[in-house]
């Protein structure tokens, strides 16, 4: 019988622009806990793993295109889309990356969590100007209150990053759920202005950055008690903005 393993490694000869990472003891410790039952909470709290990089003729592709696009075009990936792109009119450049990259992630989730199937997506490419796009958040399952954790793979392109909750946020002190609170509607609270707060997160390591040119497992999911969903934000542009690419799939169980 194949192991998770062995059927992870096996990956290797199926991706096309991805290439599976060698998962620590740790994270493999993690992943089969997830494997088992994916809204085990405490599992979850050590996520977002990286799971997979993309090769080195890739990131430059990807890259190149991105620089053709002086703001920021954003796609959401539904029939209507694999129509117009694929079936109904030309496809263009990223919406082929945007494919293969749907294709590979499908294949490891397949493999990590053989129950779960496609729920959404998007990707957004272009030069990213806005220092905050949108504050502290997660990513919705449907649209279900009570709906438990479900997978999801976000990758960058490029020198934008995206920072994360690192841990279990209900295990911070008041004082540090403050101002995470900030970074959610990015306003001020006792404890200081966003930008300040921003910084300090980041010097504390409360909130960490997910690296770029990844994919990373992370956690969707709305208010239930029984799942720690990922609460991330974007990084901040330089001035002047960066070009970048963002690649998001989400999945829910059957």
């Amino acid at each position: 019988m194949t192991t998770l393993g062995e059927a992870w490694a096996a990956l290797e000869t199926k991706l096309r622009i991805l290439q599976p990472l060698p998962l620590s003891r740790e994270q493999w410790s993690v992943i089969h806990r997830l494997h088992s039952n994916f809204n085990d909470r405490e599992a979850q709290t050590r996520l977002p793993i990286p799971i997979a990089r993309f090769g080195k003729a890739a990131v430059e592709a990807i890259g190149e295109e991105a620089r053709r696009c002086d703001g920021v075009q954003t796609e959401y990936v539904d029939d209507g889309w694999f129509a117009g792109k694929f079936v109904d009119g030309p496809s263009d450049q990223m919406a082929s990356y945007a494919r293969l990259y749907n294709a590979d992630v499908d294949r490891m989730i397949e493999v990590l969590f053989p129950a779960a199937r496609y729920r959404k997506g998007h990707y957004a490419f272009g030069k990213f100007t806005v220092p905050q796009p949108h504050g502290l958040h997660t990513d919705h399952s449907a649209e279900d209150p009570s709906a438990t954790g479900e997978p999801i793979c976000i990758a960058r392109i490029g020198t934008l990053g995206t920072h994360y909750v690192a841990g279990d946020i209900e295990a911070y002190d008041a004082r540090t759920r403050s101002m995470l609170n900030a970074l959610r509607y990015w306003t001020s609270v006792p404890e200081g202005e966003p930008e300040a707060v921003f910084g300090e997160l980041l010097e504390k390591r409360v909130l960490a950055t997910i690296p770029v040119d990844h994919v990373v497992l992370m956690v969707a999911g709305n208010g239930s008690p029984d799942a720690h969903v990922t609460q991330h934000i974007a990084a901040r542009p330089p001035a002047g903005g960066v070009h970048s690419a963002f690649f998001q799939r989400q999945y829910r169980f059957t």
